[in-house]
C-alpha cells in the first residue's frame, strides 16, 4: 500500500498526501482532514529511515502510556529503560493522556519507524489498532492492564483486590463510611478498584465522587467539593496517590485533621506519598518490576517468536500503612 492508494481514497492527488504527511500546514484544514480519515481507514504507515527499511526494524522498541506526569509511570518507564538499554535497545516514550485520538497518532509514528515492538497501557479496551500493529509484524505487550486472549501477553497488578485491601483497612479502623475518589469510570484501573472497594463493603453504599482527572488539583477540588457539602465520610480511598495528596492537601487547608477527623488512602505508593506532611497509607504495586518484565517478554517474542510464549503475569498489590489511616 502507498501513498496512491491514500490519495485514491481520499479523492486527492499524491502530492496532496505527501503535503499533508511532510508539510501539513501547507494544506487545509478539511483536506487534511479527509487525508487523515484515509490514512487511518486504510492502516496506512509511511516509511522510515533506508537504514531502517534494510534491517526490517530498528533497535528501538515503543512505550506508551496514559500520564507521563504520574510517577508511577516514571517508576515503570525506568524498568523498561533498563531491561532495553542491557539488550542494545532505545525506548521511544510517548504519552496519551488518556486519548485514543493522540494514541493512534502515537502508535502511527512507532511504525512509522519500524520499532520492533510496543509496551502500552491503552487508553481503552478496544484492540484494534493494537491489532494492526501485530498484523505489521510489531509485537505488543500490555503494561499494566491484563490481557483477555491467549495469543497477547500482558503484566498487570490485580486492581480489584487492591481496592478490596484498600477499603477492608479502613473499615479495620472503625469506618463505616467510606468515599471513593477516582479519575474517569473509564480507566480500567479507577474501574477495578471502585469494584474491590464494593466488595469489601459486602452490600453497603459507597459514595463514589469521580472527577475528571487523577491529579492532586483534581484531589484538592474533590476536597473542596465535599466540605462544601458538608457530609464527610469516616474514610476516603483515592484512587491514585496523586488525588490523595491533594485531597490531603484541601482537607488540611480546611482545619479538617486527617485521620483524626477523616482517614485517607492512596494507591500506587510513589516516593512522595512516605513524604507528605502526613505520611500516605497506600497500596503499593510493583512498579520498576512491572517495566522490568513486560520489557523482557516483549524483546523474548521479537528475538524468538516461534518459540515463545504468551504470558499473561499478575501481580498482587500490598498494603502499606503510614500516619493518614494511624
Amino acid at each position: 500500500m502507498g501513498i496512491r492508494d491514500v490519495a485514491e481514497h481520499a479523492g486527492v492527488s499524491p502530492g496532496t498526501v505527501s503535503n499533508v504527511l511532510n508539510r501539513p500546514e501547507k494544506v487545509s484544514a478539511a483536506t487534511r482532514a479527509k487525508v487523515e480519515a484515509a490514512v487511518r481507514e486504510l492502516g496506512f504507515v509511511r516509511h522510515g529511515s533506508a537504514a531502517t527499511l534494510r534491517a526490517g526494524h530498528s533497535k528501538t522498541i515503543g512505550l506508551s502510556v496514559i500520564d507521563i506526569g504520574n510517577p508511577f509511570f516514571t517508576d515503570v518507564t525506568a524498568g523498561v529503560e533498563e531491561v532495553a538499554s542491557d539488550l542494545g535497545y532505545a525506548v521511544i516514550l510517548s504519552n496519551s493522556a488518556g486519548s485514543r485520538t493522540k494514541e493512534e497518532r502515537n502508535l502511527l509514528v512507532l511504525a512509522e519507524q519500524r520499532v520492533r515492538g510496543v509496551l502500552i497501557t491503552p487508553s481503552d479496551e478496544d484492540p484494534t489498532r493494537l491489532d494492526r500493529l501485530r498484523e505489521r509484524g510489531i509485537m505488543v505487550v500490555l503494561v499494566d492492564h491484563p490481557a483477555h486472549r491467549p495469543d497477547q501477553c500482558s503484566v498487570a497488578v490485580n486492581d480489584i483486590a487492591g481496592g478490596t485491601t484498600a477499603v477492608t483497612h479502613l473499615r479495620s479502623g472503625g469506618a463505616t463510611s467510606i468515599a471513593y475518589v477516582t479519575g474517569p469510570l473509564t480507566i480500567r484501573q479507577c474501574i477495578d478498584r471502585r469494584a474491590g472497594a464494593e466488595r469489601a463493603l459486602g452490600g453497603a453504599e459507597l459514595r463514589v465522587i469521580e472527577m475528571a482527572a487523577m491529579t492532586p488539583r483534581a484531589g484538592q477540588q474533590a476536597a473542596a467539593k465535599m466540605i462544601a457539602e458538608g457530609d464527610l465520610p469516616d474514610a476516603i480511598f483515592c484512587a491514585n496517590d496523586l488525588l490523595a495528596l491533594g485531597m490531603l492537601r484541601g482537607l488540611t487547608h480546611a482545619g479538617i485533621r486527617v485521620p483524626d477527623d477523616v482517614a485517607l488512602i492512596g494507591y500506587d505508593d510513589i516516593d512522595f506519598a512516605a513524604a507528605s506532611a502526613v505520611s500516605l497509607t497506600s497500596i503499593r504495586q510493583p512498579t520498576h518490576q512491572l517495566g522490568r518484565v513486560a520489557t523482557e517478554l516483549l524483546l523474548d517474542e521479537c528475538d524468538h517468536p516461534d518459540t515463545h510464549a504468551h504470558q499473561q503475569i499478575m501481580f498482587q498489590p500490598e498494603l502499606v500503612i503510614r500516619e493518614s489511616t494511624r
